[in-house]
Order: structure tokens, then sequence, then C-alpha cells
């Protein structure tokens, strides 16, 4: 198993909740995370057809026979168990008792909410942070290959395409089957494709919903499964008022590069080089990279960002104590001063709450100046050095 960084917010959690809650995508690495991390508590896979049907049919001997505790692999499979989890939770309250897992937002955060708020510790465990991964290969490579453990894994030596395509297939066969009733999986594929083609863009609905021939009611609530499903994320535009960061359209983000790139068809990093998209992989990639570093901290995802009435726009707008920090994403390789216009911008119009700002780019070196920072890709502790 690859050392994951959310191990530590798992343990602080698991000393000030009985019931801890590991939500991500599917194939992100949350069973082997939470096996690792409670090796002393036994693992129940609720996705076992004989294992469910007990705690479905009888809750209370379900839970009664892992009295001690346990990890209870895709609970949402079995929601009535939260119900009951409560009284046996409450009845001998003892910290990090029991570990729940779910690649279903919908069906895990429904049942905390409605029956065990308060008592649960959540952590979303989005694929491998860069810093986790033990490669070092090109940046084509980086964002192509994407952050899911198994294709990190030398002993399966996986092509991605093939890995991918078949994540996709089985995504689509079961969390959409469960979710919605699609009559045609094939509008739902090409849905998730065109979805895939808007990355770092603004969100436009109803032209989403024109290219994929359905309405737009039908494209607002496929999106939501793709959020709740961890695919996808929407990235609020930053307003000092917060309740017009509500309103205002957001930008839709893939929550993994290497999906997206499958997705966009591209074939291997060699035509990640030289394609039109790109600069919105690596823009995404940096998203998505940003808000695995906030989620293993146990922070919330609180990302924006910035367009000013010009066109002006920053890619990343996060606040961190008293100060708003900022981040500009360029898949170029060579520096260009250019680049720092719009954080200028930014900086005049945030005032003295304005950190330096920062510029992520594909280049191999990293330096400072008086007033901004550049970072190489290569070097992402920028989360951490900004947050």
């Amino acid at each position: 198993m690859l050392p994951r960084r959310a191990a530590a917010t798992l343990a602080r959690l698991a000393q000030g909740f009985p019931i801890i809650a590991i939500t991500g995508p599917r194939q992100s690495g949350k069973t082997t995370l939470a096996r690792a991390a409670f090796a002393d508590l036994p693992y129940v896979n609720l996705e076992d057809p004989d294992t469910r049907e007990l705690a479905l049919a009888d809750p209370r001997r379900f839970l009664a026979r892992h009295a001690a505790g346990g990890i209870f692999d895709e609970v949402q499979r079995a929601p009535a168990l939260m119900s009951y989890l409560l009284g046996v939770a409450d009845a001998a309250p003892r910290m990090g008792r029991f570990v729940l897992t779910g690649s279903q937002q919908f069906g895990l955060m429904d049942g905390i909410g409605q029956s065990l708020a308060g008592r649960v510790g959540l952590l979303t465990l989005l694929g491998l942070a860069q810093p986790e991964r033990r490669d070092h290969v090109s940046l084509e490579e980086t964002l192509w290959r994407g952050g899911y453990p198994a294709l990190h894994d030398p002993a399966r030596a996986l092509h991605p395409p093939h890995w991918l395509a078949a994540y996709v297939a089985t995504y689509v066969e079961r969390d959409v089957r469960q979710l919605l009733n699609v009559s045609n999986l094939l509008v739902f594929q090409r849905f998730l494709t065109m979805c895939a083609a808007r990355s770092g863009q603004l969100l436009n609905l109803n032209s989403l919903a024109s290219d994929c021939g359905i309405s737009q009611p039908t494209a607002r609530q496929w999106l939501t499964v793709l959020q709740a499903s961890h695919l996808v994320t929407l990235v609020a535009p930053y307003h000092r008022n917060f309740g017009k960061r509500l309103v205002k359209t957001p930008k839709l983000y893939f929550l993994d590069s290497g999906l997206l790139c499958h997705l966009l068809r591209i074939g291997s990093p060699a035509d990640l080089q030289v394609h039109a998209a790109r600069g919105a992989v690596f823009e995404t990639w940096a998203v998505a990279e940003t808000l695995k570093h906030r989620y293993n901290q146990g922070l919330p995802a609180d990302l924006y960002f910035w367009r000013d009435n010009h066109g002006l726009e920053v890619d990343l707008v996060f606040e961190h104590g008293a100060r708003l920090h900022s981040v500009e994403c360029k898949s170029g390789t060579t520096w260009a001063s250019d680049w720092l216009g719009p954080l200028r911008r930014w900086r005049d119009a945030a005032g003295p709450e304005a950190a330096d700002p920062i510029v992520l780019y594909g280049g191999e070196q990293s330096f400072e100046h008086d007033d901004h920072r550049a970072l190489s890709w290569r070097h992402l502790g920028w989360a951490e050095a900004a947050t």
C-alpha cells in the first residue's frame, strides 16, 4: 500500500468520534486505507449478497455480531443499518469503533445526516495526490495516468486506457442504474463525455443539455449524480458577499486528470503534449490536487475562482486564516511574465488581505520574486506552503 496523507487525519478523527465515514470515488483506496488504519477491526463487505441480505433483513442481529466494531464497506448498500447503528454507538460510546465507507455520496451522506449527525467524523478520499506517487515521470505522463491507485501498482502493470474503459463501463452500469432511471445508457455516456469536453470551463447547462439531446432538468440531475459519485466538482466564483457566490455561474472540473484524458480520447502522453485540451487538463489536475490536499487535512473544499468585468480570471482563490490566496495554472514549460496580469489585477481588487500570488506552471524550476511565486508542477508543496 502506498502511504496516504489522509491517514493522520483518520487517526485524529478516530480519537474524537465513535463512527468514522470515508467517502470518495470508486477505486480511490478507501477500503485499503480503512483496513490499514484500523487493522484490529473486522472487515465486512456489504457488496457481498449474503452479507447484505442479513444486514437488510435483520440489522439488529447483524450489528450484534459486530458489537465490538467493524469496517462496513459500501455501507450505502444497506442504508437501514445507520439508524440502528446510532443506538449501538450511543450504548457504548467507544471512539473509532465503527468505520463506514461508501462510493455513492447520496446514500452515505443521507444516512449520516438523518441518523448519525454529530457522531460521525467525515473524510473524503480522492485518488493519489502528487506527493503520494512514487514515480518520477514527465508532466504529460503524470496528467495522462491520473491518480487512481490501481494504475500505480507495479505488481499489476495496468495500461490506463484499458483500466479506465472498464472503470467507466462499471460506473455507468452500477452507480448510474442504482441512482437514475436511465433508459438509454449511451445517452448518459455521451453526457459524461460532453462534461469532459467542458472541464475547466464555465458551466452552461443549456448548452450541455442541447448538445446531449436532453432537457435542462435532466442535465442538472445527471450532473448531480456525477458530483455524488466524486467524478466531477463545481468551483464557484469568489465574491466578498457569500450569498453571491452561490448564485453565480460555477466552473466544472473532473476530479481525475487520467479519467479526463480517457474521456477526451487522448491516447498517450505524447498525444497530450500537442493536444488542444492540454491547458484544461493541467488546470483540472491542479484543482484536483488542491482538493486532495484540503480533504486529506480534513478541511472543506472552499475553493473559488475569480473573474473581473473585463474577463481577467484567476484559476483558484481560497481563504486561509486572514489571507486570500490565489493560484494561476499554466501548462507552459517556459516562464512568461504576462501570466501575472490577472494575478496583479486580483491583488489590487482584494487589497491588503491578498497573499503573494502563486503561478503553478509546467516548467521544472521554482523561484520567488518580491510580489509572486512561481512553482514547478514537480514542487507541489505549494499547497502546504499556502495552507
